[in-house]
């Protein structure tokens, strides 16, 4: 069984500029990710998948593989991550390297719990499943606190509901976009990341789903480690 760790680290960021080699807890953010996936039995190889030569630097430095610079058109805001990976995928089968599963870890999750990956992996083996994905429970639960406006422009539940209390309320979860789980296979028979065959990972520990996208959240973090 091969697998293939890919962490997707493109240069351009608005929320916080640089943020993938920001340095918190002294190293830099995209190196929490690179030290998780080679702490790995099970993934076979990783690589960072990046257009920007710092974080090459980074990335070797830490003992992460880069085999290939990202495209131009792969490295803006718009591009997806499904193309990123695609795209990862085929330069290894054109060197005649082919896997079974990928293991996409986004570097903004710096808190992974040790062993998360691996039994993640094994859950994907054991169930078949196109996708395992870790999750947190909702804060913002739909049947209770999230609201759309409908045509007249007035507010109505997202999920219908006669709820009177949040904890009868049927449990929410949503990715925290710490661990990606995915069959090479369906991927590239579906061409995209939403499946039917998903199976959930539940993150219990809230610090181990902390995703860094803007200052606060990194400020957030750094209050963390020296709490």
């Amino acid at each position: 069984m091969k697998i293939l760790a890919i962490i997707p680290a493109r240069g351009g960021s608005k929320g916080l500029p640089g943020k993938n080699i920001k340095v918190l807890g002294e190293k830099p953010l995209i190196a929490w990710s690179i030290e998780s996936a080679n702490m790995s039995k099970l993934i076979t190889k990783t690589i960072v998948s990046t257009d920007d030569s710092k974080i090459i630097e980074v990335a070797k430095k830490y003992d992460s593989l880069v085999p290939f610079t990202r495209p131009k058109e792969l490295a803006s805001d718009t591009a997806s991550t499904k193309d990123v990976l695609i795209h990862a995928i085929n330069y290894f089968k054109e060197n005649n390297e082919n896997y079974e599963y990928i293991v996409l870890l986004q570097p903004t999750s710096p808190f992974r719990k040790d062993g998360d990956i691996d039994e993640m992996i094994e859950l994907a083996i054991s169930t078949k499943a196109d996708l395992v994905v870790s999750v947190k429970e909702t804060a913002s639960n739909p049947y209770y606190v999230l609201f759309e406006e409908d045509e007249n422009g007035y507010l109505k539940k997202s999920k219908e509901s006669k709820f009177t209390r949040r904890q009868d309320c049927p449990t929410v979860y949503e990715f925290n976009g710490s661990i990606y789980i995915i069959k090479v296979d369906a991927l590239i028979k579906q061409n995209t990341l939403s499946f039917k065959n998903t199976i959930k990972f539940e993150m219990i520990n809230q610090k181990h789903s902390i995703d860094i996208d803007n200052q606060f959240d990194f400020d957030f973090a750094e209050f963390l480690l020296v709490k």
